[in-house]
């Protein structure tokens, strides 16, 4: 179904932001070749923070449980390794993008993918009127089941990888487009709402013409 792959990624954090202070506690990248998930990386991470009780009440991420996991500086490289020059895409994808930005920066290395989509923009645009879109709430919506435990990273990054698909067939379906470049994600992030259907429409146009 996509032209190229995608790695969905997820962290959980000790916070909302690394200005402050907050660290990676556990990531999950899932690359998703045509319409499924073909491959993962997922890990705790010992950032060497304090978790705060009510981070592990939400997650069950324990303090005991990051204090025996490998370093950043072990699984940074790994990360930035599997996601390669691929498309990134998170739900909420500022969010992520940030705290690999500022894991990277810290041990001198440099993100590498080709292109960011954000699901939860994404899910705003093709399916206007939802009453929520946070990931627990658009799965319930479109019928997309969590696996495990919501709130931790691979559980998280398998249901937003699962929207992505989703969000592609229902573009397939409705604009008889054969195959999706990630690049048409990445332009209706940057659409209103009501410019998304004017926008496929053209791209149908394009593709008879």
């Amino acid at each position: 179904m996509f032209k190229a792959p995608i790695v969905m990624l997820d962290f959980e954090t000790t916070g909302l932001s690394p200005a402050y202070g907050d660290r990676i506690t556990e990531v999950a990248a899932l690359r998703i070749v045509g319409d499924r998930i073909v491959e993962r990386y997922v890990s705790l991470i010992n950032c060497n923070v304090r978790i705060p009780s009510f981070i592990s009440e939400l997650t069950g991420i324990t303090q005991a449980m990051v204090n025996r996991a490998p370093a950043a500086s072990v699984v940074l490289p790994e990360l930035l390794d599997f996601i390669g020059q691929d498309v990134l895409a998170a739900h909420n994808a500022s969010f992520d993008v940030k705290f690999l930005s500022a894991e990277s920066t810290r041990l001198g290395l440099a993100p590498s993918h080709a292109n960011l989509v954000c699901s939860l923009k994404l899910a705003r645009r093709v399916f206007p009127g939802l009453p929520s879109y946070k990931l627990t709430n658009l799965a319930n919506a479109l019928g997309i089941k969590f696996n495990s435990q919501a709130h931790r990273a691979e559980a998280d990054a398998e249901v937003a990888a699962e929207l992505l698909i989703h969000i592609g067939k229902h573009l397939r379906k409705n604009y008889q487009l054969s195959a999706l470049d990630p690049q048409i994600f990445s332009q209706i992030n940057k659409l209103s709402a009501a410019k998304v259907a004017n926008y496929l429409q053209h791209k149908l146009v394009s593709k008879v013409a």
